[in-house]
């Protein structure tokens, strides 16, 4: 019981990436009606942002510790981040502990500028092409995002730190009556998962709850009619463009201390995201969700030793396996709509 619990939790922080990669494209491809393959990018550079504001928050002068002296009794020279200069030792060294919650501060305008950018400089031109064209233009668009990040921050993986208080292990055991430390799992982890529980139940308040939202919902099953009644659903889609690249962008800031950022992440998650929304059904953001997290748990459960020394490499293809199983049963995925991507 306690290793069904275990590989349990190992899938849903992964599944909460897929999650919310899954609930931007499925965001942009119900709105816009555009295969977005340069979304796993947004994820990346989200993941970047938190590596960008680690190394700003770290950057140092030269300074003399007199505390400190070499064999001759000489003072040494050492770096001071100009954080702890300025603010104190303590509080100094605190932001730069919360470099990664800091850096939410500065991705979603970020994030939601360079969603504004793409749609507007690129993919707005393509909305009335075919499928084809839409991915040929979004995947050469990812590989130069990828190629500008690789440039900057070089091709190895960048580890990035959690907050220190967040860095221990909770013990699930404990609490649910198993051995000790049968069931440890790490406390950011959790907080991953909480944060996409979150952004994800935010997004559905946002579209169930608000005017605007109901217009966007409105504009997705149909957009002519819609605009037939003077509302400009042009800007409205816009935005939820900004807003998808937001969920992916935050996505990739809490994941980089789980996964040390490198410039092919995104990349990864994309093609395994977009299985995630084909498997949920192509333009139903619940089905992207509970999609995500079931794909995740069959991956973590995969990823076993006793799985694998069955079934060896079960754990590389067993969410394609899944997924051909439901596409074959349920051919519009678990949530899907009559009439999507038949036009």
């Amino acid at each position: 019981m306690d290793a069904i619990l275990l590989q349990i939790l190992n899938g849903l922080d992964k599944g909460s990436a897929y999650a919310l990669i899954a609930l931007g494209l499925t965001l942009i491809f119900g709105t816009l009606g555009v295969v977005n393959f340069a979304h796993g990018a947004l994820f990346m550079i989200g993941a970047f942002c938190a590596v960008t504001v680690q190394r700003i928050l770290n950057l140092s002068f030269e300074t003399v510790d007199p505390t400190k002296t070499d064999f001759l009794g000489n003072p040494l020279k050492v770096q001071s981040p100009y954080v702890v200069d300025w603010f104190g030792a303590d509080f100094g060294n605190a932001i730069i502990d919360w470099s990664v919650p800091i850096a939410i501060l500065f991705a979603i305008p970020i994030m939601i500028f360079v969603g504004f950018a793409m749609e507007r400089g690129l993919i707005k031109h393509f909305y009335k092409r075919p499928h084809a064209d839409q991915i040929l233009v979004t995947f050469g668009l990812a590989i130069v995002m990828q190629e500008i990040v690789k440039y900057f921050y070089g091709a190895n993986p960048i580890p990035t730190g959690a907050p220190a208080a967040f860095r221990g292990s909770f013990d699930f055991g404990v609490l649910l009556g198993f051995d000790p430390n049968a069931v440890i799992y790490p406390y950011w982890r959790l907080i991953y998962f909480g944060f996409a529980s979150v952004i994800i139940g935010g997004v559905f308040s946002f579209l169930q709850f608000t005017t605007f939202g109901m217009v966007v919902r409105a504009g997705m099953a149909d957009r002519e009619t819609v605009g037939l009644l003077g509302i400009d659903i042009d800007k409205r889609f816009t935005f939820m463009f900004g807003l998808a690249a937001a969920v992916a962008g935050l996505a990739g800031v809490m994941y980089a201390p789980i996964n040390s950022p490198n410039y092919h992440m995104g990349m990864d998650f994309l093609v395994l995201s977009f299985v995630v929304v084909v498997v949920g059904g192509m333009g139903s953001l619940p089905g992207a969700v509970a999609a995500g997290f079931l794909l995740g748990i069959l991956e973590s459960f995969a990823s076993m030793n006793e799985i694998k020394s069955l079934i060896p490499g079960i754990d590389q293809i067993i969410i394609y396996v899944v997924a051909i199983i439901i596409l074959l049963t349920r051919p519009r995925g678990l949530m899907g709509r009559k009439g999507v991507m038949e036009e």
